[in-house]
């Protein structure tokens, strides 16, 4: 009897694996030749604003799609062993700066979106997860999360990312040790600090790689299918930049030489909402047309780190004092990552 064809992934995953990576790369190798072909088949000058906008978005749309695609399908594989369950157990009862060095680290590599932000927070106090490490863990999991590493990557090279990544620990790990010696805990909604104790449990994680596939999969319906208008909205802003905005003015604008771009930066990503996928390619345009890096840098951990929904969704266990010494601390710390890296390079 055949196997359909949904199935096949399943009941073959390796040779599932293998045919889908050499599929991926045959058309991340073809982007460049089928983005140069489609903007010459169209009736506009190669090299006027137009032009320019159309070929930014042909190469980069794709690009940014497959570069997506395949980490999430990746990292849904990965996160089959890196649960919230399985986090919180290993943070439960943990303190000291080594413990916000750990949950930083765990953002990384753990689900976690706006709105999971509260199940999480709560499910990180009732095992008895410090406060400082849960916040450690709440600034790493949105901004150093595996889609941003990986885009940064494909758009810039692992310098640029490997930057992007140590900048974004330190901030985590120092704003959650930070928060932590506050001693902030009574500022927790009543509701919340009153709740009892669970006893966290690690699992064994032992699925089969079936299952690890299965998993890839349904989190590509998922977070691609959900973030995928906001990635064509950020492409398309960046192609407007990349077209019309000349670059004497976004240099004078967002470059070293304005003391103020960061802070400006900074209050225009806050009250954005936008992911890694979406705000990318907005920063890869700003570069490209003179903005300095340590102020797009800021611009793009203030949109991801603290974003209004997110802020929205906390208040819900958090009262007003508490989010408001969040977002000093970590604004501050995007502030001083700016300021630092405009002086230095």
């Amino acid at each position: 009897m055949n196997v359909p064809v949904r199935y096949w992934p399943v009941r073959h995953p390796r040779l599932f694996l293998l045919l889908a990576a050499l599929l991926w790369w045959g058309l991340y190798q073809s982007l460049v030749p089928l983005s140069e072909a489609l903007v010459a088949a169209l009736p506009v000058v190669r090299d006027d604003h137009l032009g320019r906008a159309l070929q930014f978005f042909f190469y980069d749309a794709p690009k940014v799609l497959l570069l997506l695609t395949g980490v999430v399908f990746v990292m849904g594989m990965v996160n089959t062993w890196f649960t919230p369950e399985r986090t919180r157990a290993l943070l439960a009862g943990r303190r000291g700066g080594w413990a916000n060095v750990l949950a930083a680290m765990l953002g990384i590599v753990t689900p976690f979106c706006s709105c999971s932000a509260v199940p999480l927070f709560i499910g990180f106090v009732q095992a008895g997860v410090p406060l400082g490490v849960t916040f450690s863990f709440l600034v790493a999991a949105p901004m150093v999360n595996e889609v941003a590493l990986a885009l940064l990557f494909g758009l810039f090279g692992w310098k640029i990312a490997a930057l992007y990544l140590g900048l974004g620990l330190t901030l985590a790990i120092v704003a959650g040790w930070v928060l932590g010696a506050l001693r902030l805990e009574h500022q927790l909604e009543d509701w919340v600090r009153e709740m009892p104790s669970v006893q966290a449990h690690v699992d064994d994680g032992g699925l089969p790689l079936a299952e690890r596939v299965r998993a890839g999969g349904q989190a590509v319906r998922t977070v691609v299918g959900k973030v995928w208008p906001y990635v064509l909205a950020g492409i398309a802003i960046g192609a407007g930049i990349h077209g019309w905005v000349p670059q004497d003015l976004m240099a004078a604008v967002m470059g070293k030489e304005a003391w103020w771009s960061v802070p400006l930066a900074v209050l225009i990503g806050v009250p954005m909402y936008a992911n890694a996928a979406g705000v990318l390619p907005i920063v890869q345009a700003l570069l490209a047309k003179g903005a300095a890096l340590g102020t797009v840098l800021a611009f793009m951990m203030s949109v991801i780190a603290l974003s209004l929904p997110e802020l929205v969704i906390l208040r819900k266990v958090l009262k007003p004092r508490l989010i408001a010494t969040f977002v000093i601390v970590v604004a501050g710390g995007i502030l001083l990552v700016g300021q630092v890296f405009n002086a230095v390079l």
